[in-house]
Formats: C-alpha cells, sequence, structure tokens
C-alpha cells in the first residue's frame, strides 16, 4: 500500500502528453471511424507505447534487487586527528545520505531471502562532493585477485546452456579457489540470510587511507553497526519467505520508516599504521581477511539514521549510482588490488547503465557547484553554459590543493608482471576460528546442513570431493560431518604452502 502521504496530498495536476499539451481522454486512441485503423498523427498514443518500450534501463550485473531510504550522518567523535576531510572537521557536522540495500547475484525479480551478501550502497553528500561507501555485509569478499571477479559471478548466475543457476558450475568456481572459504562459510551460516536489507551490519572490508591536514596516514576499515544489532533467519525460514513474500525486505524497511522506527547506525573505524601493517600476520590488502578487533579496536565516527522513503523509486534507488572512486580529500584508496580494479568499473558501469552524465541526475548530483571541463553526451542537464570547456585564462577557475597534494606515501618501483595470489595455510586460519571459537554448537549444525543442501545437489563428483577437501583444510571434523550429510567419502584436506610463504605487506617497494 503507499504511504499516507500518497492518501493525503490533493492531485490539481491537469493530465497533459510529455510535452505538456492536454489530453481529455488518456486511454483514447484516434482511429478511422469505429472499425478502421489507428492513425499515425495520434502522437499521445504513438508516444505512450514508444515510451513504455523504453522504460526499462540496463539492469545492474550485480546487486540488481534492492531498497532505498534516505537520511544523514552526523559526525558524533572527532578523528581529525587521522583526516583532513571536511565532513569530520567538528562533532556534529551532518550531511544527507541516499542508501541503497541489495541482494547480489540474482536477478531484479530474486527472492529478498536468497542466500548470498547483501550490499549497503552509502551516498553521503558532503561539502567536499559525494563520498560513497559501497559495502557488504560481510567483513570478507571471496577473492583477492580482481581477474577472478566477473568469473567467480558468472559461475553463480545460470548455466550458459540450462539457464539455471547450477551447483556443479557454484562449487567448480569455488573448490578452485580456496581463498573463498572465508566469505563461504560465514555465508552459509545463518548471516548468509539476513532478516531484512536493514537488519545487518556493513563493511568497507577493503584498507582505505585517512590522511590528515600534514599528510600523514593510517590504513582503515569501515564498520556499519546497526543499532538494533543483525538478524537472521534459518534456511527453512528463508525458503518459506522466498514462496509467500519474496519482496519482504523492501516491504520491512518502508513500512519501518514509514511507522517512525527509524533504522540507525553506528559507524565505526579500525586504524593500522604502515609499521603496524609490515608487522600484521596477513597481507592488508588481502579482502579475504579481517583485522582482529582484539589487536585493532572499533573507534567510534558517527552515526546514520534513515528517516525518509523515497517517493518515487525509479527516480530516487534504481537510477542511485555508487561508486568506491567517489571520495573526498582527506580519504584515499589503499593499493588493494580488488579496490583498485572497483575504483574503476563501478563508474564505468554507471556510464553504460545511466549515461555518461549519470552524476547530473538529482539522486547523484552533489550539494556542492561542479565546475570541470566535461560537456555534452547523452542527457547533459547541466552542461555549465558559456564556461569555457579548458583551463582558460579568459574566465579561469580557481584550484585547490588537497592540503596533503605533495606529500609521499607509499613508492612503489618495479617491472610490470602478471600477478596471481597463492593460496597458503593462512588461507585457513581465520576461517578455522570461525568454525571453532565464533559459531556456536547450533550455528555450526546450521552451516553443515545449508552446505550440505546446497553443495549435495552438484552432480560432480569430483567437485564434491575437491570442495570437502577445502572444508578440511579448515577443519577435518567440518568436513566429515558435510561428507556424512550428503552420504559420500570423506576426504583428506586441501595441500597447500606453508604460511610462512605467504606474501608480506611492504608500504614501499622497490625492486
Amino acid at each position: 500500500m503507499p504511504s499516507q502521504a500518497v492518501f493525503d496530498f490533493k492531485e490539481k495536476a491537469v493530465y497533459t502528453t510529455s510535452t505538456g499539451a492536454p489530453v481529455s481522454q488518456p486511454y483514447a486512441a484516434q482511429r478511422i471511424g469505429k472499425y478502421g485503423p489507428l492513425l499515425l498523427q495520434d502522437f499521445h498514443h504513438v508516444d505512450v507505447l514508444a515510451h513504455f518500450a523504453r522504460e526499462r534501463i540496463p539492469e545492474r550485473v550485480v546487486h540488481a534487487k534492492g531498497a532505498g531510504a534516505h537520511g544523514y550522518f552526523e559526525v558524533t567523535h572527532d578523528i581529525t586527528d587521522l583526516t583532513c576531510a571536511a565532513l569530520f572537521d567538528a562533532i556534529g557536522n551532518k550531511a544527507p545520505v541516499t542508501v541503497r540495500f541489495s541482494t547480489v547475484i540474482g536477478e531484479a525479480g530474486t527472492s529478498d531471502s536468497a542466500r548470498g551478501p547483501r550490499g549497503m550502497g552509502i551516498k553521503i553528500k558532503t561539502e567536499e562532493g559525494n563520498l560513497d561507501w559501497v559495502f557488504n555485509h560481510t567483513p570478507v569478499f571471496f577473492i583477492r585477485d580482481p581477474a577472478k571477479f566477473s568469473p567467480f559471478v558468472h559461475a553463480q548466475k545460470r548455466d550458459p546452456q540450462t539457464h539455471l543457476r547450477d551447483p556443479d558450475m557454484s562449487w567448480d568456481y569455488l573448490s578452485q579457489n580456496p581463498e573463498s572459504i572465508h566469505q563461504v562459510m560465514i555465508l552459509f551460516s545463518d548471516r548468509g540470510t539476513p532478516a531484512g536489507y536493514h537488519r545487518t551490519h556493513a563493511y568497507s572490508a577493503h584498507a582505505f587511507k585517512f590522511v590528515n591536514s600534514e599528510g600523514k596516514f593510517v590504513y582503515v576499515k569501515i564498520h556499519v553497526i546497526n543499532d538494533a544489532g543483525c538478524k537472521t533467519m534459518t534456511a527453512v525460514e528463508a525458503t518459506r519467505l522466498a514462496g509467500e513474500d519474496p519482496d519482504f525486505g523492501i516491504k520491512s524497511l518502508f513500512n519501518d520508516i514509514e511507522a517512525g522506527k527509524y533504522p540507525s547506525y553506528t559507524v565505526y573505524i579500525q586504524t593500522m599504521t604502515s609499521e603496524e601493517a609490515e608487522n600484521f600476520r596477513y597481507n592488508i590488502l588481502d579482502v579475504t581477511k579481517i583485522w582482529p578487533q582484539a589487536e585493532y579496536p572499533l573507534r567510534p565516527v558517527g552515526k546514520i539514521v534513515l528517516n525518509k522513503n523515497p517517493e518515487n523509486y525509479f527516480a530516487e534507488v534504481e537510477q542511485a549510482a555508487f561508486a568506491p572512486s567517489h571520495l573526498v580529500p582527506g580519504i584515499e584508496p589503499s593499493t588493494d588490488p580488488v579496490l583498485q580494479a572497483r575504483l574503476f568499473v563501478y563508474p564505468d558501469a554507471q556510464r553504460y547503465r545511466l549515461g555518461v552524465n549519470y552524476g547530473q541526475l538529482a539522486i547523484n548530483k552533489p550539494v556542492v557547484p561542479v565546475a570541470n571541463f566535461q560537456r555534452d553526451g547523452f542527457m547533459a542537464i547541466k552542461n555549465q553554459g558559456f564556461r569555457p570547456p579548458y583551463q582558460s585564462s579568459i574566465l579561469p577557475l580557481q584550484y585547490k590543493a588537497k592540503a596533503y597534494e605533495h606529500v609521499e606515501h607509499e613508492v612503489f618501483l618495479g617491472a610490470a608482471l602478471a600477478d596471481l595470489s597463492e593460496v597458503t595455510e593462512l588461507d585457513f586460519e581465520q576461517p578455522r576460528a570461525l568454525w571453532s571459537k565464533v559459531l556456536n554448537d547450533e550455528d555450526r549444525a546450521h552451516l553443515v546442513s545449508n552446505v550440505a543442501g546446497h553443495l549435495g545437489s552438484a552432480k560432480s563428483a569430483e567437485i564434491k570431493a575437491r570442495q570437502l577437501s577445502v572444508f578440511a583444510a579448515v577443519d577435518q571434523g567440518l568436513a566429515d560431518r558435510i561428507a556424512d550429510a550428503i552420504g559420500v567419502l570423506r576426504v583428506q584436506p586441501l595441500k597447500v604452502k606453508p604460511a610462512e610463504e605467504a606474501l608480506r605487506f611492504r608500504s614501499s617497494v622497490i625492486v
């Protein structure tokens, strides 16, 4: 049902064509007599049909199904020692926020209860431009090599022949890329079926850099923690909802905001100096790993409150465009290779989906004026008037340097090479801790059951055995329980390189 505002609003608009001409009968079509053909001169009817055939824009390749809301970000703690970003220069600073939640692998018609990651795209409109946080509800990801990403997505989507989701294809990929096991175990626990979009946490997973006014930087991971806690469902509950109420996530978000039960989140950061990063057991550029909070505690930064529903879903949610490259001075990307790839591919996906001027759409445009040399292209809404589209002496622009413009951070010098990470024992330490120390007995039972239900549907005995060997590398008991549940022979752990052969992080490398 629409919001109460729709019922309360008194519409006085006159129905018109798309060019503003009034039309007395919107469902009428011009024709010759009562039985003759339609007339091409009927602009209203032709325009309606032509527009209808063009209503759909390209669906997002991933994160196609989603829900959205508006609200604000407020700074609650001083972090000016870490970043010179103007947003954080005073406690109490506020900025408008648009958030889009999403499932990841499924199409736009998928169920909100489907097992998998949940996205949380956060657009903060600051006085220095848009700051986008493009996060997931898990603190790690499947891969750390960017070239693996599109094949990974292909393997989780539909078979090119049958057009069906294929467990063989899915597990074939995962079992050949064992670094995925941490994310796999999280998603096959009940955390993989959140009880609604807005009832989860969100994480940057990647390391970013916060830079202060002196040019000093720290590596940072960002956590957006739901103040009401993270709520999950069992596989049985998720399956029931998929049939009974597949849009329950969109509905519950809208209804909660409509009822004044505003979702709120506390934003925290973890920080690490470059010296700490070089002595850390894991490579900080490896997005399959977490930073233990016992070693790198959470530091509060601010809060996000969502207190307004969109008035038009397409204009404010479907056309919202998020990209991790949308940063402001004082926040920089790390050299995490998956993040580096995302810096390009996310805005490029928006150029394809919405057009080169996607940033000029009302939902995406910053609150500060844009002045640059970009012009024209489809749907140029604000084309900057008579301003010269080059560095002009006739009508010069002003140029403002970052406070740390000339400060050197990392220094990298070396030969170009084709880099591909290798799996070592380090890749199984954190999944092992998840299994043995984080999950309780009920969680472990659900994980085994959930994996067995999906892996057991695969037809290939080789794929099953290979994936079981990955689970055995985490914990032999875990693998044996899954093997027994799907009725196959138990296997030995996957043999990998020792931990000491793992690539260690270096903040500056000259070779």
